[in-house]
């Protein structure tokens, strides 16, 4: 009985039972809302179905598996030339898991952007890599969808006239070819910073060595990032396979209610979908937004009205609701009541005391 008033008796391990059990309940009413707002346009959709070809939804099925899978495999890469190195499977059950709090939770991307950073962190990334592999991720993303959609509008013929695209694909370029050269060249991005500091120190009317400790303490774990062309060519590789295959996941669904769309009005469709709804994020992965897009769009790429919403629908629920049990799945099974203080000590502020 001691042992159990010590263990289990504890005001604060009952707090926390309390807290997993309220946070349990929160997700619970999430999902029901959630569930009742989609189900409607889902339940007309679904009535207009017909026969589907279920080879088409198996392959649907595999290439949204890959898409998560490749995703994992980015991360790998950039943890990797940080001298962090993980198992495929650790890092696809993250994957999964931040892919579900990202699309079924309020406020879903910051809650998976935490989780992945400390779950970065317990792997022994240091807060800068941690950090710059979340940022690296994030921008070879956002090249590979500019990629595809600039692939698509060149297909296509692009009659309206893509430089806004070519634009947004040359500046993340530079980033990132700025990001590596930084990575492989620490000495000189210490030298760029503290001149950078010292400016600011002047107009702050601070101590020129103001944040140089704490900047040189960046640089130094910046300094384990050993990123060369090879390794970027390589993230970037399964980055963009990462769009492709959700973008095939989206054209088997076409084909799985027997539409058949034109492939460059796909890419173009999928890619402007996606742009829509990380633009105007109203609900999880772009519900509302990006079907309001797509729909047109898939339309203008040779389908029926009636074949483009039935096709989105099988779209939706496999790479949606699928994807986002699984990761729920693999949430419980391997985070649910996991250890998460075993991360190191973060970098105090660059403005603090010197």
């Amino acid at each position: 009985m001691e042992a159990y008033d010590r263990r289990r008796g504890h005001p604060h391990n009952a707090a926390r039972a309390s807290d997993r059990v309220g946070v349990g309940a929160l997700l619970v009413v999430v999902l029901t809302v959630e569930a009742v707002l989609i189900w409607p346009d889902l339940s007309e959709s679904v009535r207009n179905l017909g026969d589907l070809h279920w080879e088409w939804v198996a392959a649907a099925v595999v290439a949204s598996l890959a898409s998560m899978s490749s995703f994992a495999r980015v991360q790998r890469c950039l943890l990797g030339v940080a001298d962090v190195h993980i198992r495929q499977s650790q890092s696809l059950s993250v994957t999964f898991a931040a892919n579900s709090l990202s699309v079924t939770l309020p406020g879903g991307p910051v809650l998976a952007t935490t989780f992945t950073y400390r779950q970065t962190r317990i792997w022994g990334a240091t807060p800068v890599v941690a950090t710059w592999q979340l940022v690296m991720a994030g921008v070879l993303q956002a090249i590979g969808l500019a990629v595809v959609g600039l692939a698509g509008a060149l297909l296509v013929g692009a009659e309206t006239n893509p430089f806004s695209l070519v634009f947004t694909f040359g500046g993340l370029c530079v980033f990132l070819v700025v990001a590596q050269y930084a990575a492989s060249r620490p000495d000189a991005l210490e030298g760029v910073g503290i001149t950078a500091l010292r400016a600011v120190n002047s107009l702050r009317k601070n101590p020129a060595v103001t944040g140089v400790r704490q900047w040189k303490h960046i640089v130094d774990q910046m300094g384990a990032v050993r990123m060369e062309r090879r390794d970027t060519a390589r993230a970037f590789g399964w980055s963009l396979f990462n769009w492709v295959a959700d973008a095939s996941c989206l054209g088997f669904a076409c084909y799985a209610i027997g539409g058949q769309p034109a492939l460059a009005g796909l890419a173009v469709a999928y890619a402007a979908g996606n742009a829509a709804g990380s633009a105007i994020p109203l609900l999880p992965a772009g519900l509302g937004v990006m079907d309001a897009v797509l729909v047109p769009a898939l339309t203008a790429s040779g389908m029926t009205g009636a074949e483009a919403v039935s096709a989105i629908v099988v779209y939706r629920l496999v790479s949606f609701l699928l994807m986002a049990a699984i990761g729920w799945v693999v949430f419980a099974l391997r985070f649910r009541g996991a250890q998460q203080n075993d991360e190191g000590p973060d970098i105090p502020p660059l403005w603090g005391k010197a």
